[in-house]
């Protein structure tokens, strides 16, 4: 078995095959100052020639010399001054989380390493060390003379980022042996080939984003330049880096093999659990509430009860709740609800795209009030748009209605510019179609007409599912219509929320509550920066349009209940118990246009779709 000093030795070689790069381009970049001063020393001296041609050839080095010069200065100096990537991260201070300070510096004291200089949350199920020596990712120093020359002569230790579904579903002691590889990885860090090494490939990095993000033409045509050689620097010592890095963590992993070995392998058995949970819990039930402008405070904690539901649905996970009456990690934080509220406001910022605080328009929501506030609000807008859109449905896509003659002819007059079968145009729920026209000002028909016993009876007024039923499936062309008119105005209403968020953002400061500093997050309408699911298709609009109408009809007209299911979501409740079989009948109507599935599931709810429902 290889000791961990072993791949140090490794590392260091790539990190100086890096740095030996570095000197290559400063070589390059001073050769023709070096022709320059040769050709300039030789005339002084007389060595070299006086003669007309030696003259042109001094001058042509020395103009070369001064452009090269001007060009390494240039790349030097947005190499040096572009801020390096960031991973974005709630810092933890020392006073809110004692316990968990002193539990790293505890392991780092095992591993004989030195202890990170500091924490940091992400909310992300994973776990590393993070380089923020650069002056742009901390707090403003204020030291001078004595004390910023030493703190120059001290190399600062990295940060370590820890996922923070890790402190709630962990307990400490796995968190303990989870945390040990990786800290085991500031020894390393601490070289000071290594760490040269990577600050080089970082500001390399930091400048080609520079120069990707340069607008105006003073500003574009030298930083494309600085792009180009950045990214020839990079293609040279990418090899080197990578296997640099390959070797810091192989030598890492060494060094913590005598630390909590057999526990490792239960704490990476959880990590996996949480991962699962934590997107299940961010795709499934954040989402969601991002999309209505609410963001839920506790998902660190909801990550919880969605890994305990999955250990009570999945055997695999069978006994992994019973870990829950041990110690959870989060102990280890002074004010974990804080930290939490913290960690759910960047998840939503990182995820979905949300402003970086609270507001109006976004505003945290708890689990106990999630059902009634995002379930139920999701279902009644979802069905108000669906209702838009086949209001503003062309007259020429419906379909002829089949003849009934019994019924009175219509009069032009008082007919609705578009009918639907078996439903009728929308009216208030609180008038009648029947008084709708004063007697005054009633248009004339058949004598028969106005005699309550030989008109026909009205269906119920207001939106009602048995509208959108029939009018799927009566006319074939009516779901890709209607799909691509849900598609345009998703579309065009979130196009309306990110300029929004673009002017809320360029007015606002990147102060966000509880992330004080160095959260990653740079504001240029790039957000968000890991989207967590690709768009929806027409059709995947329309299914989700027509469940939600129906789980609309169901609670105005059944007694259901909107609910929470921690791993699919938004529920419906049916005497208390969730109904999961509504997706094939909606299915069948979208896909097929056959609607007696559906027509059969209301029947055994006792869901009546000519009932109007309410909407927001």
């Amino acid at each position: 078995m290889a000791s961990p000093e072993t791949g140090v030795l490794a590392a260091r070689a790539r990190a100086l095959a890096v740095l030996r790069i570095r000197s290559t381009a400063l070589a390059v970049a001073l050769l023709p100052a070096a022709v320059a001063v040769v050709l300039f020393a030789g005339r002084a001296s007389g060595h070299l020639g006086a003669g007309t041609g030696w003259d042109l050839a001094r001058w042509i080095a020395a103009g070369l010399a001064v452009l090269s010069l001007l060009l390494a200065a240039l790349v030097a100096l947005v190499v040096a001054r572009a801020r390096p990537a960031l991973s974005p991260s709630v810092p933890i201070s020392e006073k809110s989380a004692p316990d968990l300070y002193r539990l790293v510096r505890d392991l780092a004291d095992r591993l004989d390493v030195p202890a990170p200089s500091a924490i940091a949350l992400t909310p992300d199920c994973d776990s590393w060390l993070e380089d923020r020596t650069h002056r742009a990712h901390g707090p403003p120093r204020r030291s001078t003379g004595a004390a910023r020359g030493e703190a120059r002569r001290t190399p600062e230790a990295p940060v370590l980022v820890i996922g923070s579904p890790f402190l709630w579903w962990m307990r400490v002691a796995e968190l303990r042996a989870l945390l040990a590889p990786v800290v085991a990885g500031t020894g390393p860090s601490a070289h000071p080939d290594i760490a040269a090494a990577r600050r080089f490939i970082r500001g390399l990095d930091a400048a080609v984003a520079v120069a990707a993000r340069a607008r105006g033409p003073l500003r574009a045509l030298p930083l494309r330049f600085v792009g180009r050689v950045a990214r020839l620097l990079l293609r040279a010592g990418r090899e080197h880096a990578t296997i640099m890095e390959r070797a810091v963590a192989a030598a890492a992993s060494e060094r913590a093999q005598t630390v909590d070995y057999g526990l490792r392998i239960v704490a990476q058995e959880q990590v996996g659990l949480a991962y699962a949970g934590w997107d299940r819990l961010l795709t499934r039930v954040a989402l969601p509430a991002w999309r209505m402008g609410r963001w839920p405070s506790r998902l660190d904690a909801g990550v919880v009860s969605a890994l305990t539901e999955l250990s009570r649905r999945d055997r695999l996970a069978n006994g992994f709740a019973s870990r829950l009456g041990e110690r959870p990690a989060c102990d280890l934080l002074e004010e974990p609800g804080a930290i939490d509220r913290a960690a759910s406001l960047l998840a939503a910022r990182l995820f979905h795209g949300g402003p970086a605080e609270p507001g109006p328009d976004w505003s945290p929501v708890g689990w106990g009030q999630y059902p009634e506030e995002v379930v139920d609000r999701k279902w009644r807008l979802e069905a108000a748009r669906l209702h838009r859109v086949l209001d503003n449905l062309p007259a020429t896509a419906l379909p002829a209605a089949p003849p009934t003659p019994a019924a009175p002819a219509p009069d032009p007059a008082s007919a609705p510019p578009l009918s639907y079968a078996r439903s009728s145009p929308r009216t208030p729920a609180d008038r009648s179609p029947v008084d709708h026209h004063p007697v005054g000002d009633r248009p004339a028909g058949p004598p028969s007409a106005d005699r309550p016993e030989d008109r026909p009876a009205a269906p119920a007024p207001g939106p009602t599912l048995a509208r959108v039923i029939d009018r799927l499936a009566q006319d074939e062309r009516a779901g890709d219509l209607v799909a691509a008119r849900l598609g345009a105005e998703v579309e065009r209403e979130e196009r309306e929320e990110a300029a929004r968020q673009a002017a809320r953002g360029g007015s606002a400061q990147d102060a966000t509550v509880g992330v004080a500093w160095g959260d990653g997050m740079v504001a240029e309408g790039g957000l968000p920066l890991f989207p967590l699911q690709p768009p929806r298709t027409g059709r995947e609009l329309l299914a989700d349009h027509v469940t939600a109408m129906v789980c609309c009809a169901a609670v105005d007209t059944a007694g259901a209940a909107p609910g929470l299911d921690w791993l699919d979501g938004p529920a419906l409740l049916v005497d208390g118990a969730r109904r999961a079989d509504l997706g094939r009948p909606v299915l069948s109507l979208v896909d097929d246009g056959d609607a007696e599935p559906l027509r059969g599931w209301l029947t055994t709810v006792g869901v009546r779709p000519e009932k109007p429902v309410r909407l927001v």
